[in-house]
């Protein structure tokens, strides 16, 4: 592991090997704990440095599609062990920048660098190159077939636009960026202006290993600058190919409607909304009310529920059982702590979400969590409750509240929960408590919810997303923009690659993995059949 000491933040983001000091404005991240700002003073970019950094991807893509498995494998193992040379770091600064506690910091940093080794597994492994081969068949009657092989090829330059409540793991070197340059493809990065200090440091790291594997510095660039200006520039610039991107409803629409008017569209694969729908069964209920309100809230109060997968809304059939779950659920409120929120602008827009349930004809406030005045930007816990008639009147009560707040609805039967599951917008997860005598109704309501939502999680909490190869982190629009494809998981690659076929190509042109020798050893469907052969 390189041993090198951190780097100074200085207040520049990078274009390849440059170090660029913005020119349209400038900004300090602030501690969302104590208020205070926190040096240095960044300089936001402009709509000529987004064109210097994607014109160097552009000059790279060439040379970076066509690294070989080994040589790229080795580069995002290089980037994490980058980043890991400078941890403590890393992990000081994300702490100041986002109230973040240290314990959960520390765990997206070993996820972060564990999702980077694992798309180097991935590109090692090979079948993410979707290699077919149909040999010629000349005597075939009544047409011959043609020889056709195809692989899949990377899309070329990628914006990825980090994201505010993941600093590390979905930010500048989160699953992102390690998935499209696992698919070949160079990264320009808009870093989120809530931790620039953090970025930084990646971003350096990152570019750390861009120089010492030889790779051409477009490979990577990483900018600052505003979302209506330079996003919106990176988006339309027509070098970019593909974007990724976590955040709000308003802002993955308005990076879609960009990518939609190109001359030339291009893919964007938005990550946006999700209230991550819970639903309890009556035998479940009734052997745990007590426990599952208390766990469901502390699933809630995760991060100060500013995490895309917490729970929002519990549905659970009328009835005492469900009395003792709401009355569980509303003691652990009242016993839980104000802890900080990401940023003032994240807990203003929590504040008017709350204020729509305030409002709302019909709901009861359960609960409020304390409050803690030494913290500058302090989230408060709130559960609201109402029957399934309101709920289904007022489709406005299924709207995200980015934070620590969640409604209970009180449906009146089976028939009502299911009717409820029907009507609403896609999510990213969908959770069923059910014990063995629930399986009957649970078995109704799970086709209900594979087209709702992109995991559907079984006795637990949607909060935390294993990173693997089975999981999804995607699912039906609005929760994102593809619901085809994940943003967590080896399946993510899939996002930045294309199939090409070649047919009748002469051997000596054809790319190595298209050859009839198998020298790579990676797994091909060859004539229907799928092997290593």
């Amino acid at each position: 592991m390189n041993t090198h000491p951190a780097p100074a933040t200085r207040g520049s983001f990078l274009i390849g090997k440059e170090e660029v000091r913005g020119s349209h404005g400038d900004f300090r991240a602030r501690n969302p704990r104590t208020g205070e700002e926190l040096e240095p003073l960044y300089g936001l970019g402009g709509i000529e440095d987004v064109d210097r950094a994607v014109k160097l991807a552009a000059h790279a893509d060439a040379i970076f599609r066509d690294t070989g498995a080994q040589e790229r494998a080795s580069f995002l193992e290089r980037i994490a062990s980058e980043i890991e040379a400078v941890r403590e770091p890393i992990l000081d600064r994300v702490e100041a920048e986002t109230g973040i506690a240290r314990s959960q910091v520390e765990g997206e940093f070993a996820r972060t660098t564990n999702q980077l080794r694992l798309f180097a597994n991935v590109v090692r492994e090979g079948s993410w190159r979707g290699i077919r081969v149909d040999p010629a068949k000349p005597e075939r009657e009544p047409l011959p077939r043609p020889d056709l092989r195809q692989r899949k090829i990377a899309l070329g330059p990628v914006a990825v636009f980090s994201s505010s409540n993941f600093p590390l793991s979905f930010s500048v070197a989160g699953g992102d960026t390690a998935s499209a340059f696992a698919a070949g493809c160079p990264v320009v990065v808009k870093a989120h202006s809530a931790h620039p200090g953090s970025s930084e440091l990646v971003g350096r790291a990152v570019r750390a290993a861009v120089r010492a594997c030889g790779l051409p510095e477009g490979t990577f660039s990483m900018l600052f600058g505003s979302g209506k200006g330079l996003g919106a520039a990176l988006v339309a610039h027509p070098g970019i190919k593909a974007v990724g991107f976590t955040g709000s409803r308003s802002g993955g629409l308005a990076l879609l409607d960009i990518a939609a008017r190109r001359p030339v569209p291009i893919p964007v694969y938005a990550e946006m909304s999700s209230v991550n729908p819970v639903f309890i069964l009556p035998d479940a209920l009734a052997h745990n009310a007590g426990g599952l309100g208390q766990a469901f809230i502390t699933s809630v109060n995760t991060r100060a529920g500013q995490l895309c997968t917490s729970p929002g809304l519990i549905f659970a059939i009328e009835g005492d059982d469900l009395d003792s779950f709401i009355r569980a659920a509303g003691e652990a409120v009242q016993g839980s702590q104000g802890v900080p929120m990401l940023n003032s602008g994240i807990s203003s827009n929590f504040d008017v979400a709350v204020e729509r349930f305030v409002s709302a004809k019909g709901l009861t406030r359960v609960a409020v969590g304390a409050s803690d005045d030494a913290i500058a930007v302090c989230g408060v816990t709130r559960l609201f409750a109402t029957d399934g008639a309101t709920f289904l009147a007022n489709p406005a009560l299924s709207d995200e509240a980015f934070g620590a707040a969640a409604l209970v609805v009180r449906a009146r039967d089976f028939d009502q929960m299911a009717e409820i599951a029907r009507g609403l917008e896609g999510q990213l997860t969908a959770t069923v408590h059910a014990t063995p005598e629930d399986h009957g109704q649970a078995r109704i309501l799970l086709p209900i919810l594979e087209l709702l939502a992109g995991r559907i999680i079984f006795n637990g909490w949607p909060t935390g997303v294993e990173v693997g190869h089975a999981v999804i982190h995607g699912g039906p629009f609005p929760a994102t923009s593809a619901p085809a494809t994940t943003s967590v998981g080896s399946l993510a690659i899939e996002r930045f690659l294309r199939p090409v076929s070649y047919q009748n190509a002469p051997a000596d042109l054809l790319p190595t993995e298209l050859r009839d020798e198998n020298f790579a050893g990676v797994w091909r469907r060859v004539d229907g059949e799928f092997g290593q052969d």
